[in-house]
């Protein structure tokens, strides 16, 4: 009984969104419905100090990113980088491969360390761009963004900075360039197979005649830029590689300016309790925030007027979709957190933990966890952190490098993660305006072609002992 409440659960948010209906509304009367459904007494304590707990937390983290991110693609928008960028681009690889283009930019941001959210907002204006110019539906922009941020650089390619590959270190004492051939390979399968499904998709409309949208899917499109000549595209791109530059840099020197801590007394008179800064828990988020303010800046350096003359409007629309995005991701980290509390979750982890195999236990457990949560991190650590041990004493018994526990665990992560209820899906969509009937089916193939990536490369590592 306790399982199938969480499964209710489960399914009646995936519903609610797939409708259309508010996260923000829905996430926290499905997480205490099956609270109430396990222990009545639970509903008030849970409520305010899980759930609401969580979702403050996470607003107080990851907002500003949010925030920033938003801004960072509206004067994008503004100063005619986007068009200059996409013009560049149709004279390169031609109108008809622009789906290959915007994947290859959110690949190229994902991997350079950008956080996928900041990747959301600030590839939208060129996808609109370059789908409107070559004539290719809107309702494609999702799951190309989504096959080039929230798959292969996200977690395949060894090295990548993102904390889906970043997690499992702490637990199998690896490192981020864990099972590079591995990784790689499974990289090149989602591509490949990715672009394919994409590009039969493009062709299918096409042949039907659909153009880029409709009164429909035509909501929140990017302010067409209004000036005069357009921007260098090497000027244009140069807030990119400065945001993935600065990035990096500020991940490294952050530890070395503050250490492994940082306290301040936040009374003049020195009567309150120091605050203290755990370095090694905001350092990406600190990095991520100063490169992002350094992207704005070199906008406003190349690009002052066209920009300052739309911001007033445009600021407003930034912030409004940046307060939506958080929201809804916030209220999915508090669903996530009273769910994986409850007595039906643990049904669910020991069920998985009955898989014999060691490395398929695993995939399928951290993918399911994350299914369940609606988070790739999430759902990875929640199973990592009750679970690990066991892998581990699996891996071993059965000769399996720590390397490959490392690849397989943050593979899976970014498998069922994106289900109608994940947050990252919620936020693109919101973005795009465009709704889940309209675009999340892209999303779901996108969805699972992933998660059979990581069962290739098990394959992979059977059949020939890649790592």
């Amino acid at each position: 009984m306790a399982f199938l409440i969480v499964l209710a659960a489960l399914c009646f948010l995936m519903y609610v969104a797939y409708r259309g209906h508010s996260v923000i509304l829905f996430a926290p009367i499905a997480a205490l419905g099956a609270v109430l459904l396990t222990d009545p007494q639970l509903v008030a304590p849970m409520f305010t100090g899980l759930f609401m707990d969580k979702m403050v937390g996470f607003l107080k983290l990851y907002f500003p990113v949010f925030l920033l991110g938003a801004l960072f693609g509206k004067v994008i928008e503004l100063s005619g980088f986007s068009k200059a960028i996409v013009a560049a681009t149709i004279r390169v690889v031609g109108a008809q491969r622009a789906i290959l283009s915007i994947v290859l930019v959110c690949a190229l941001l994902t991997y350079g360390g950008v956080s996928l959210f900041v990747v959301v907002f600030a590839v939208y204006p060129f996808a609109a761009e370059l789908f409107r110019q070559g004539n290719i539906p809107k309702r494609l922009i999702p799951g190309t963004i989504a096959l080039g941020a929230f798959t292969f650089t996200m977690d395949a390619l060894p090295g990548t900075p993102q904390i889906q590959n970043i997690i499992p270190t702490t637990f199998f004492g690896t490192t981020t360039w864990a099972a590079p051939v591995l990784g790689t390979l499974g990289g090149v399968f989602i591509l490949i197979l990715g672009l394919s499904y994409l590009e039969s998709r493009r062709r299918a409309a096409l042949t039907a005649g659909e153009g880029y949208g409709d009164a429909a899917t035509l909501v929140n499109e990017p302010v067409p830029f209004s000036g005069g000549k357009l921007p260098n595209p090497l000027i244009a791109i140069l807030p990119l590689l400065v945001v993935g530059v600065i990035n990096k840099l500020f991940t490294v020197w952050i530890p070395q300016v503050y250490g492994t801590s940082y306290s301040f007394d936040p009374a003049v008179v020195g009567s309150a309790a120091p605050v203290v800064q755990e370095i090694s828990k905001i350092v990406a988020i600190w990095a991520v925030e100063g490169a992002l303010l350094a992207g704005i800046a070199c906008v406003l350096i190349f690009a002052w007027k066209p920009v300052t003359s739309g911001f007033a409007e445009g600021s407003k629309s930034a912030i409004g979709g940046a307060l939506l995005a958080g929201m809804n991701t916030a209220s999915e980290y508090g669903f996530g957190a009273v769910i994986a509390a409850l007595p039906g979750f643990l049904v669910v982890a020991n069920a998985l933990g009955s898989i014999p195999n060691p490395l398929v236990n695993e995939a399928v457990t951290v993918t399911a966890l994350a299914g369940i949560t609606g988070s790739a991190s999430g759902g990875m650590s929640i199973a990592l952190a009750a679970m690990s041990e066991t892998f581990i004493a699996n891996a071993n018994a059965a000769g399996i490098p720590m390397e490959v526990l490392h690849r397989v665990a943050a593979m899976a992560s970014g498998g069922m993660d994106t289900l109608p209820h994940n947050g990252a899906v919620i936020t693109l969509l919101a973005v795009t305006g465009l709704t889940h009937r309209q675009a999340y089916k892209d999303v779901f193939a996108v969805t699972i072609i992933k998660t059979l990536a990581v069962f290739v490369i098990i394959g992979l590592y059977y059949a020939f002992g890649l790592v």
